[in-house]
């Protein structure tokens, strides 16, 4: 053979395969770089007042729940009221049945056994029950907290030989959060998705979905800097519609629920809504991770969720096996975060397809400085919500134990089209034309076109009528707003108009050209423009306008403290 043609072929056949797998690695590379989780969390009570024969019900639905997580040989997360804990039976239970690569952890309602084991006084009518200052530690001195969270940790690591790295409740104030971590070392923990009224509590305005690091002040409070952060992420849990959560009840104190809980029909007991949510989850744009989570708490009973989670188990399984999922423990998942991301990154939630086939779409955007979203709907656009974060807010019940039955944890409203709403007029920052006069008539955009120049960055695209293409782009820190006008001379501007009645909900004080103090709950902060002007209205046509310079817009998302 001609030497150089022995060379020639020498050198191809080493050098493709090495081209060949440097492309396929990047490919691999890109498809891992936003995974998309699933935790199965199943968390139980010993008992509940509210349930005829309720211990032996919430015992079957564990033993169902634990078959079949066996049967598909998911690594599940069970986590434990201290009730259940100290129960022989679940302890027998959790050693004979359960796979070895499922997860125990701590669920944080307190009960009446937990309180007396600490030497504390309980005060409920029963042993468990759901009034927040007394199920939730924001009820308790900061000594109490931490004498629970001691009893707690002692009891567990006599009966299973070590501490739980995970533990979850609605809400764990942010005091025990930390205390946990110094001293028994805990990777992750979970809290409730955004609610307002439910089961005696609101959280509003926060993270939406995913994960975040907390702050030292306010467990509820993404942390901005390395001093306030707690190092643990908490995770948002329940798998919350991306679309249809956000309204359910607005303009009133409550709303409804529509989760990935398999006992509800309109959402994690129906097929077409479970399908729906997880194209969301696994096929649209998320920046860093998707993430949902599953299963249920053990006080709905198996013939409550078992229908919804027979149903669901097999589209998990169908996707992870394809590799579009990972169905991994709460420990797993927290732990991988902490090895991806020092701070919490910037996440998003995109819904370009509608399960009640109404034309809405949903894009929520998220980083450890604000949250927003944008809706668009049959017959307008908007959006629908900015919430900017401060790591130095204090949550109320840092210090001083919270009383009666309602807990409120909130962020700084921008947009609040929930709590500013009436049921009947629903508001949003909308964008208007103007014409020589400075009036404003609502573009309503359309047909949005979602991408992801990098890691912390989301784009968004979307036409009006006349083709006048929009484009949004959210940063971790602001977000910038322009128009590739097809109209000649466009004049337009972002208008915030309110119903009379919800006026007084507002947070904005005294405007400036380009920024607007605000304060809520007490805690000051500045809406700003860093391009652009803030201009303040007559509450009558309007409350306020963003108005771009140079065709350009940019709300600054931090709030100036």
């Amino acid at each position: 053979m001609n030497s150089k043609v022995f060379i020639f072929i020498l050198l191809s056949v080493l050098l493709l395969p090495t081209g060949c797998v440097e492309a396929s690695k990047a490919k691999e590379e890109k498809k891992n770089t936003a995974p998309r989780i699933i935790n199965i969390v199943n968390f139980i009570r010993q008992t509940d007042y509210r349930l005829e024969n309720s211990d032996a019900l919430m015992f079957e639905t564990v033993e169902k729940q634990i078959d079949l997580v066996n049967q598909y040989d998911f690594p599940a997360t069970f986590l434990f009221q201290y009730d259940a804990l100290i129960n022989p039976e679940y302890q027998k239970l959790m050693k004979a049945k359960l796979n070895p690569t499922c997860e125990l952890g701590a669920w944080w309602e307190i009960t009446q056994p937990h309180v007396e084991a600490a030497g504390l006084k309980w005060r409920g009518e029963h042993s468990w029950v759901s009034t927040a200052n007394i199920a939730f530690t924001p009820g308790y001195t900061l000594e109490e907290r931490e004498k629970l969270v001691d009893v707690y940790m002692a009891k567990f690591k006599e009966i299973y030989g070590k501490y739980p790295k995970s533990v979850g409740s609605w809400y764990v104030d942010s005091h025990t959060l930390e205390y946990m971590y110094k001293k028994y070392g805990i990777v992750a923990s979970c809290n409730c998705k955004d609610q307002v009224g439910t089961d005696g509590y609101t959280l509003w305005g926060g993270y939406w979905n995913q994960a975040y690091y907390p702050s030292k002040l306010n467990a509820y409070m993404p942390a901005q800097t390395d001093e306030y952060q707690i190092p643990v992420p908490v995770f948002r849990m329940l798998g919350s519609d991306p679309m249809y959560q956000y309204d359910a009840g607005i303009g009133s104190n409550h709303q409804g629920v529509i989760t990935l809980e398999p006992v509800y029909t309109e959402g994690g007991k129906s097929k077409k809504w479970v399908e729906y949510f997880l194209k969301t989850i696994v096929d649209e744009p998320c920046l860093a991770f998707n993430y949902a989570q599953a299963g249920q708490e053990n006080s709905f009973t198996w013939s409550g969720m078992g229908e919804g989670l027979i149903m669901q188990f097999p589209l998990f399984d169908s996707l992870s096996k394809a590799g579009k999922i990972r169905v991994e423990t709460l420990e797993e998942s927290g732990r991988w975060f902490k090895e991806q991301f020092p701070k919490t990154p910037a996440t998003a939630i995109t819904t370009l397809v509608d399960v009640r086939n109404e034309g809405n779409k949903s894009v929520w955007y998220n980083s450890r400085f604000y949250r927003s979203n944008l809706y668009w709907e049959k017959d307008g656009f908007c959006f629908r919500d900015i919430h900017l974060f401060d790591e130095k807010m204090k949550s109320e019940y840092l210090d001083t134990p919270g009383t009666g039955g309602q807990f409120f944890y909130y962020t700084l409203p921008v947009i609040d089209r929930f709590y500013w709403s009436t049921p009947d007029d629903k508001i949003g920052l909308r964008v208007v034309k103007l014409d020589k006069n400075g009036k404003g008539t609502e573009l309503v955009l359309a047909d949005p076109v979602v991408s992801e120049p990098s890691k912390s960055v989301l784009n968004v695209e979307s036409k009006d009528k006349s083709g006048n293409n929009f484009i949004f782009t959210f940063n971790e820190d602001k977000i910038d707003i322009s128009c590739n006008a097809a109209e000649s001379g466009l004049d337009w501007a972002l208008e915030l108009r309110v119903p009379q009645d919800r006026l007084d909900r507002l947070p904005f004080k005294d405007f400036e050209k380009s920024s607007v103090k605000s304060e809520f709950r007490g805690f000051n902060y500045n809406v700003a423009c860093e391009k652009g002007s803030i201009v303040k209205g007559n509450n009558t046509d309007y409350v306020l306008r963003f108005v771009p310079s140079g065709n350009k817009l940019v709300i600054v998302c931090t709030t100036g403290q």
